[in-house]
């Protein structure tokens, strides 16, 4: 079966026991697609949280079956209607969040995505809890659990998910490093922090492989939504009152836009997504369980900055994608020195970090290589738009290669000779300082428990 033919992409089922979440979908009455998230050692239910429960699978399954959709995008969603919050949060996230998929397919989702609703007179079948968190701009809310006050923190291998722990820590907050995959090197790195681990399991269905095989689309994913679906059950689930990415306020900047949309490769990392997941949480799941980036006030480039500081982190964090690639090669050590991110890393690291620190870290200098030349032009959106990958703006990135400009430890490498000498002359001396860029804003959902930490990482 190509789905590409097909008619209709249903939600079969989603069932949970003894640690095992089962979520079921298909493409018109075909084979049925069954993908499961282990959680390991998993509690047995509290009775007091089994509706909240209850409530994140059902998201947890609307929300991964993105994975399963896009293989054939068949013009009629079928799933149990939805309240109104529900289904404007998961049309948003389908048509925004596959925007990249849909551009580099040549396709147009805008009119397509529409998850089935309530009808108008129909009731919520949310309980009325008392007000959302929202300013009072939703009516209903979920009671609270009185959820231990304890904070899943997503570790990523990365800089920023150990910004992030390493702020808990500062003020004493209770903390798990959580990670969704088999990633060895995420495991050395969440070891490394110190804190108690929680590593879940997600077994995409082999149909998926299958349809591929035979012309499925194929394409990015807003895999951060679907783990952050998998940490929110996961917080009923062990009992948690908060789950904290380590997103930044970078991540909402689109990559491109395109006949009238914005297309953005972090869609679901971004501060639009971050606000409707944590209102839908209050009132769908529990009052008292937050959902936040604990970064989101800060740029890359500030964040980097922090993580200068925590250097026994540097022989363990990558953040070059090749390492988490479910197929293909990956990198004989930690740093491929040829993706985006090898290159985002190395170049906001270096205003922040001594020069022989960093070129230890990475083995070798990007900077010193011209044939490195295109992918610093793409992140300096110099004759290229911003790479479909989790890096910073080019206004940061060009901010951090101005700032090497000024060193004379720099100045003499290819490709920051190359930017004195070409691009510079092209730009506006007074808008390419550093400073702003580490002037954190007043934007977040952060809760009120963990606001202290900010101070740690600014």
């Amino acid at each position: 079966m190509n789905p590409r033919l097909t008619h209709s992409f249903r939600f079969v089922r989603a069932t949970y026991a003894d640690g095992v979440a089962e979520l079921a979908y298909a493409f018109d009455q075909g084979e049925e697609m069954v993908e499961r998230i282990r959680f390991p050692e998993a509690p047995a239910i509290p009775a007091h949280r089994q509706q909240a429960f209850d409530a994140a699978l059902r998201l947890l399954h609307l929300i991964a079956g993105v994975s399963y959709y896009k293989a054939g995008v068949p013009p009629k969603i079928e799933a149990e209607p939805l309240d109104d919050e529900t289904a404007d949060l998961l049309d948003a996230l389908y048509l925004h969040g596959l925007a990249e998929f849909a551009y580099r397919n040549g396709l147009d989702l805008r009119g397509r995505i529409a998850f089935p609703r309530l009808a108008p007179s129909s009731p919520s079948p949310v309980e009325d809890g008392g007000e959302g968190r929202d300013e009072g701009t939703l009516s209903r809310g979920a009671p609270a659990l009185d959820l231990p006050k304890r904070t899943l923190v997503p570790i990523g291998g990365g800089k920023d998910s150990l910004v992030a722990v390493e702020a808990i820590k500062s003020i004493g907050g209770q903390a798990t490093a959580v990670w969704v995959g088999n990633s060895p090197l995420i495991a050395a790195c969440a070891e490394r922090t110190g804190l108690p681990t929680l590593n879940i399991q997600r077994e995409l269905s082999p149909v998926l492989f299958e349809l591929n095989r035979l012309g499925a689309w194929n394409g990015h994913i807003p895999v951060t939504a679907v783990n952050s679906a998998i940490l929110a059950l996961a917080a009923i689930l062990y009992g948690y009152d908060s789950v904290a990415f380590a997103n930044e306020r970078s991540a909402s900047a689109a990559t491109l836009e395109y006949e009238g949309q914005q297309v953005n490769h972090q869609w679901s990392k971004g501060f639009a997504f971050e606000a409707m997941l944590s209102n839908w949480l209050h009132t769908h799941v529990a009052a008292d369980l937050d959902y936040c980036s604990l970064l989101r006030p800060y740029s890359e480039l500030a964040i980097t900055r922090a993580f200068a500081r925590l250097t026994p982190y540097f022989d363990a964090f990558s953040s070059c994608n090749r390492n988490f690639r479910i197929l293909g090669p990956k990198p004989a050590d930690r740093w491929c020195g040829q993706c985006p991110k090898c290159h985002f890393v190395f170049l906001a690291l270096a205003p922040f970090c001594p020069k022989p620190r960093l070129l230890s870290i990475f083995g070798r200098n990007l900077l010193d290589d011209e044939s490195q030349a295109a992918g610093f032009d793409a992140l300096l959106e110099y004759q290229d738009h911003k790479p479909f990958e989790c890096v910073g703006e080019g206004a940061e990135a060009r901010a951090a290669m101005y700032a090497l400009s000024q060193r004379p430890e720099w100045q003499e490498d290819a490709l920051v000779a190359r930017f004195i000498r070409e691009i510079l002359p092209q730009l506006d001396a007074a808008q390419l300082a550093l400073e702003p860029w580490l002037v954190p804003s007043s934007e977040h959902r952060v809760p009120a428990r963990l606001q202290r930490a900010l101070e740690a990482i600014g």
